[in-house]
């Protein structure tokens, strides 16, 4: 979530504050945190960020109010001359995709200067994932010469003012001594090269994630037109995150041009503001709220949220990267619908409700470890389609038309458990962790194949070793009353010979000590020790 302040004054040239419209706006599902005289400050949920600038939150508003129907439509100028952005190879394996504009006919003052670095901060610290997925930058056109080539230089090659300096510093001074450099410096470590922004005449636009030049990277109440970019790991974020900016900038009376982008023999145009359309059931809709609208309905209701609608289709806004599936939408018509205008309903069922045995086991794994100084964690069904290059692994299922990176079902609880050490190696040691969790394998025979949910046990600790980790487990087993023995046994992410079989009349699992491969993959800097087991296994071994 984050909290986001707007000038009254300018808020209500188009939306006049009464105590109607505020209500109306809280029921928007945008809570209001406070409203004075001179500003409004709003908390805008992270499903959201086309609602971080000024612009984006009177759009939709004016929308919800009626001032306003349906999906507003952008006009996206083609490439001019020189237009163009070259990728190089070389940030193939650090930053590899760029998404680019150009805004011109602009008339900047210092609360729209301010009001486009606030969302750009905004965008960085929520869908950026505080620029590790996206990083943002926006720059004076007036002062680049066209085109544009992303790359990546030695740091010794990488020599600039960066903003708030006034004099030149080398890579390695700007993330020793920059503020935004040594907040960042850790998404460039264990890269020899870092990306950089060159404009023809080899001036460096900046070092993303981390800081623009101070001389081609600052933007001013005399810039009139701009060149935006946002680099990162996934192009369809960064697309998504181009097409709030833009329309923003549309928004402040901008012209917006579109760029091409040349990956090798590869091209793509950004940005793109066409629309993706939805089918959606009016039966799934009144099922899930308990009503009983019709076509006619929601040729109401959905225009109030920005969308267009005709037939049983949804036009779904190009600056909505919340909208992934037909019960996204249904949420936003329950919106429009009024949540004070549902009627609550008492079931007409009766039912007497009782733990199951699954859950008692689970519930009493979980308290033994917790008594043992573990933290349990939860983490997501979905994994990274460059974390399944890490770990080896059989039969893995990948989402058909997955929109995030994470495009594949997990088929243990090792690679989210290595991704948390990940995100976490910079925290205090030692780190002691469990999760059960559900896991996905895919099951072949000769005439079919299905998918397989099953519920796994992980501990892990670091730093830990094959002993501590076996300690655990005696432990574990003990209070739960399992006899088991240990088999030898080599495991690819496992140390060989530091690593086993838990068999308690089948094989359930194993553990062991985490190969310093695999940790150098993962880029975790403390040794780690781990056990899995199926606690489907587990079930049946206990009354």
């Amino acid at each position: 979530m984050a909290n986001v302040k707007f000038t009254r004054s300018e808020l209500e040239k188009s939306i006049k504050l009464t105590s109607d419209v505020i209500e109306k706006i809280e029921l928007f599902g945008v809570p209001i945190e406070s409203i004075t005289d001179t500003e409004i400050e709003i908390e805008v949920l992270p499903n959201r960020p086309d609602l971080l600038s000024i612009q984006g939150f009177i759009r939709a508003v004016n929308n919800y109010l009626g001032k306003e129907k349906g999906l507003k439509k952008y006009k996206i100028n083609k490439p001019e001359k020189n237009y163009k952005v070259f990728i190089d190879s070389e940030v193939k394996n650090i930053r590899p995709y760029t998404a680019c504009a150009i805004a011109s006919n602009l008339s900047l003052d210092d609360e729209k200067i301010s009001s486009l670095i606030d969302l750009q901060e905004k965008l960085h610290s929520t869908l950026g994932r505080k620029r590790k997925k996206v990083a943002i930058g926006i720059y004076p056109l007036e002062k680049i010469s066209l085109p544009i080539t992303y790359t990546a230089l030695s740091p010794d090659k990488i020599k600039f003012i960066p903003l708030e300096f006034d004099k030149p510093l080398d890579a390695g001074q700007i993330l020793q001594k920059h503020p935004a450099g040594k907040e960042y410096a850790h998404l460039l470590e264990n890269f020899s090269k870092y990306p950089v922004f060159l404009d023809s005449k080899k001036n460096i636009l900046s070092m993303p994630p981390i800081i623009n030049s101070n001389e081609t990277g600052r933007i001013t109440n005399e810039t009139k037109s701009v060149f935006i970019e946002c680099s990162g790991s996934d192009f369809n974020a960064l697309k998504k995150t181009l097409n709030i900016i833009i329309t923003t900038l549309a928004d402040m009376g901008g012209k917006i041009f579109s760029m091409e982008l040349i990956y090798g023999k590869n091209k793509e145009i950004t940005p793109n503001l066409e629309t993706e359309k939805i089918k959606i059931s009016i039966d799934n809709i009144n099922s899930l709220l308990g009503l009983n609208l019709k076509d006619k309905d929601l040729e109401n209701l959905l225009p109030k949220m920005g969308y267009n609608y005709n037939k049983g289709k949804v036009e779904i806004p190009p600056w909505r990267i919340d909208i992934l599936h037909e019960v996204d939408i249904i949420e936003d018509i329950a919106i429009a619908y009024g949540y004070n205008n549902l009627i609550p309903q008492m079931p007409n069922i009766s039912t007497l409700a009782e733990e199951t045995k699954e859950s008692r086991i689970k519930r009493k794994i979980a308290e033994i470890l917790i008594g043992l100084g573990l933290l349990e964690t939860s983490s997501y069904h979905l994994i990274k389609g460059d974390e399944k290059n890490k770990i080896r692994s059989e039969s893995l299922i990948e989402l058909e038309n997955s929109k995030t990176e994470y495009k594949f079902l997990r088929p243990n609880l090792l690679i989210p458990a290595l991704r948390i050490l990940t995100e976490n190696k910079d925290n205090d040691y030692p780190q002691k962790i469990f999760e059960i969790g559900k896991v996905f394998l895919l099951e072949k025979n000769s005439s079919e194949s299905k998918v397989s949910e099953k519920e796994n046990l992980i501990i892990y600790m670091s730093p830990s070793n094959f002993t501590e980790i076996k300690q655990i487990l005696d432990y574990l087993f003990r209070l739960l009353g399992i006899k088991y023995s240990l088999k030898e046994s080599s495991h690819s992410s496992l140390i060989e010979g530091r690593s086993a079989l838990i068999n308690a009349n089948s094989n359930i699992g194993y553990l062991g000590d985490i190969h310093p491969k695999i940790l150098q993959d993962w880029n975790i800097k403390m040794p780690v020790a781990v056990l899995e087991i199926s606690l489907s296994n587990i079930y049946e071994l206990i009354n």
